[in-house]
């Protein structure tokens, strides 16, 4: 792309040279959302993909970072495939994370799986799954990453679940994921952090990337627990080449799960 620029700046001159960093600074409005799904238990008790999805359809997002998902986990979920279910009742692209994996029950049903998904009306072009670092008592984590044709342009959208009762293990991934995202561009991270906005590893994120509430929330931030939220641990960072412009907490349907969804629209460049 270099060498064809170049070439072009030399054919056509000074008129080119006035045209080409209005092509380069193309961007692109990403409306995104985070959202714990509680494997679609609702806190009224009922199990509920269709609701799950309801939510996010009425959020309007592009891209949706889900924690908290089962695909032929247990009869919690009655052993569906949560991930894909949301994907055909949303008509959107999906990839699945297991950071839980293991054997199926019997011989020939599918493997038993539990992790993060991410939705996304754009063609998801690549991804992966990395494992985040835990000690020996606490369940896997990861980071969910995938790469997103947002009409022509390449956007790296990462969804991660913390450890919930161990800080020692939220401190080491989030360095990880520091680490892993570094200065990719443009890059955007959602997911439940399981830690309040003062706490020590939230301080390691907002390091490297930009918390997308104190720049650009409306009105109240809390969204856990879902019913009568008092705290914020889900969130939404730009990374590099990203801008916050409006960030809020979806009310849509507070008995979804227990947590209410964080939705934010973000400018990628």
């Amino acid at each position: 792309m270099r060498k064809v620029l170049v070439t072009l700046l030399l054919v056509c001159g000074v008129t080119t040279v006035a045209a080409a960093p209005a092509q380069a600074s193309a961007a692109r409005v990403l409306n995104v959302l985070s959202f714990n799904i509680h494997h679609a238990a609702g806190t009224d008790g009922v199990l509920d993909v269709a609701r799950v999805a309801d939510v996010i359809r009425r959020s309007g997002a592009d891209v949706v970072g889900l924690q908290e998902v089962d695909r032929h986990y247990s009869a919690r979920s009655e052993w569906a495939d949560q991930a894909g279910e949301l994907a055909r009742l949303l008509g959107y692209q999906v990839v699945f994370g297991a950071n839980i994996d293991r054997e199926p029950p019997s011989p020939g049903q599918p493997r038993v799986q539990y992790g993060t998904a991410i939705l996304s009306r754009y063609p998801i072009r690549a991804w992966d799954n990395t494992y985040l670092s835990r000690s020996p008592d606490q369940e896997q984590r990861g980071l969910l990453h995938a790469e997103l044709d947002v009409r022509g342009k390449r956007v790296h959208f990462y969804d991660t679940h913390l450890a919930a009762s161990s800080q020692t293990d939220r401190l080491a991934q989030t360095r990880q994921i520091v680490d892993l995202i570094g200065r990719t561009r443009p890059s955007v991270l959602v997911g439940d952090l399981n830690a309040l906005p003062d706490a020590p590893e939230i301080a390691t994120l907002a390091s490297a990337f930009t918390d997308a509430w104190p720049v650009s929330g409306r009105g109240d931030e809390a969204t856990y627990p879902a019913e009568a939220p008092d705290r914020r641990i889900d969130y939404v960072y730009a990374g590099a080449g990203a801008r916050p412009l409006v960030t809020r907490v979806v009310h849509a349907d507070p008995a979804a799960s227990d947590h209410l969804p964080l939705a934010a629209r973000v400018l990628v460049r």
